[in-house]
């Protein structure tokens, strides 16, 4: 029965992974991988961002084997889906799946947490709008990647240079 099982993922592309433990936060350490995952994340769900070369120039100076091979991994996880763009279908698209827009909640209080402790260039008015305001703020951030609306919902990041 193993090897079926083994086989049948084999062939699907996918293996089941193993974790170093059971505990939920290093799982999800271990889905992102990194700050670069993280960042095309909050890229994807707070600036708009769709195209490869919108995070080649996030201003972060990820390299480019590195981005393709985060997204592939967000895009494994289930975090990220690939699909054309409808205007030029040479051209790829990234957007966050349920998965991923399901961590909003998360990026929101980094967001907060990282503001309120270092030395950011996040207006610190806003970020305590964002905070005193938390569930309108996920509810926009959710309304935007409903109706894929990529109008950045933090303006001072900016959004896709096009």
């Amino acid at each position: 029965m193993q090897v079926s099982f083994a086989t049948f993922f084999r062939v699907a592309g996918r293996l089941p992974r193993k974790h170093r433990s059971g505990c939920p936060v290093n799982i999800s350490l271990e889905v992102f991988g990194d700050r670069w995952s993280l960042l095309i994340v909050r890229d994807l769900m707070v600036r708009g961002f769709r195209r490869f070369g919108d995070f080649e120039q996030s201003g972060e100076g990820i390299a480019t084997n590195i981005l393709a091979s985060r997204l592939r991994r967000l895009q494994s996880a289930g975090l990220v889906e690939a699909e054309p763009d409808p205007e030029d279908r040479r051209k790829v698209n990234y957007r966050l799946t349920e998965k991923g827009i399901g961590l909003a909640p998360v990026m929101l209080e980094l967001l907060i947490w990282g503001a309120r402790h270092e030395n950011t260039g996040a207006p610190r008015e806003v970020v305590e709008h964002m905070a005193a305001n938390r569930d309108a703020v996920l509810a926009e951030t959710r309304r935007r990647w409903e109706q894929r609306d990529p109008t950045p919902i933090l303006p001072w990041l900016g959004g896709p240079k096009r």
